[in-house]
């Protein structure tokens, strides 16, 4: 029995449309490159559940944004909701302290630090630095990662020797993209200039790609991956555009999951040497689980709060799967431990 029809008998798959053409291609494809185990994400930024896998209850990997909600640029896509979640650092004190009471009380492993950008898509760490060296003193067994915004080769070692363990950031591939959804004057190549000057320091670096993130059309996605496969990275990890978050004036499509797996394919295909993953962001319902289904048919290395079904899609097909209570940026190649969520 081939992917399509096992893929068929999983009760989610009932009522959506699997494309078989493109199923019937990713199996394919397959044949010839043996996929390998594959890894589920579940980090403590907000309550997951399904079926197959459970969230950890505890603030083991928690987001910190140093602005609060608030970001200059306010992008077209986000709109600064996705920082709303994340627990607001205000000063370096407030970092330290909130950090220091998660590692006693709620055996916090590390975290992710990130903040709205100024109007040149840039972040104001550097007062932060110094606390996460007392940090990375005190209790050397954090990961520390962190979402860099645009910089140049002097803050990336300025970062570094903060201890920051991941560095990330995004990777836009098309000028009109950056300009008109950004709100952003600044060209493709200081992206890859950030990326590059982030790649000559000893940090592990993982560059993001927003699928759709020209208000849902396919614009400049094949460029930045031409762009990251150029780089040595740690890993890449590609998510889809979020159209809720988008404002009425000037509202996204939904990129369709067919699409979505173009992208997919495209990536794989690109980045040979590292892994690659699905990240957090991607639209809910039907759209996720198809999303999700392509991603690990397509060879993907990991996946973040995977949709209900897709475990049992990746054990349909063969793949050995393991889960992870942290970041997928984080916990690459074992470096966070195969760590499970104790009570």
């Amino acid at each position: 029995m081939g992917w399509f029809d096992r893929i068929r008998e999983i009760e989610p798959f009932d009522a959506l449309l699997l494309d078989r053409g493109l199923v019937e291609a990713l199996e394919a494809e397959a044949r010839d490159r043996p996929l390998g185990p594959l890894r589920f994400y579940t980090p403590t930024f907000r309550s997951y559940a399904t079926d197959d896998l459970r969230g950890c209850g505890k603030n083991r990997f928690p987001a910190f944004s140093i602005t609060g909600g608030i970001c200059a640029l306010n992008c077209d896509h986000c709109q600064a909701k996705i920082l709303e979640p994340m627990i607001p650092a205000a000063s370096p004190a407030e970092l330290e302290r909130k950090v220091r009471d998660l590692v006693l009380l709620q055996d916090l492993q590390g975290f992710l630090l990130s903040g709205g950008s100024n109007q040149r898509n840039e972040v104001p760490y550097e007062r932060y630095y110094p606390a996460i060296e007392k940090l990375k003193r005190e209790f050397p067994h954090l990961r520390i990662g962190l979402h860099t915004a645009l910089l140049d080769e002097r803050r990336a070692v300025r970062m570094e020797a903060a201890g920051v363990d991941v560095a990330m950031m995004d990777v836009i591939g098309a000028a009109e993209t950056s300009r008109e959804v950004y709100h952003l004057d600044r060209p493709v190549e200081d992206f890859e200039a950030t990326l590059a000057a982030l790649c000559g320091t000893s940090m592990e670096v993982v560059p993001h790609v927003v699928i759709g993130l020209h208000y849902g059309r396919i614009l400049g996605e094949e460029r930045a991956l031409d762009i990251i496969a150029r780089h040595r990275v740690a890993a890449l990890v590609l998510v889809v555009v979020m159209p809720y978050y988008a404002p009425a004036e000037r509202p996204f499509a939904t990129v369709p999951p067919e699409d979505v797996a173009t992208v997919f394919v495209a990536a794989r295909r690109r980045i040979r040497t590292a892994p690659v993953q699905l990240g957090c962001a991607r639209p809910a319902g039907g759209h996720k689980i198809l999303t999700d289904a392509y991603a690990v048919m397509a060879g993907f290395d990991g996946i973040a709060y995977p949709a209900q079904g897709i475990v049992a899609l990746a054990r349909a097909i063969g793949r050995p799967i393991e889960q992870e209570h942290a970041c997928c940026s984080i916990a690459l190649d074992g470096l966070a431990g195969r760590r499970v969520c104790a009570g």
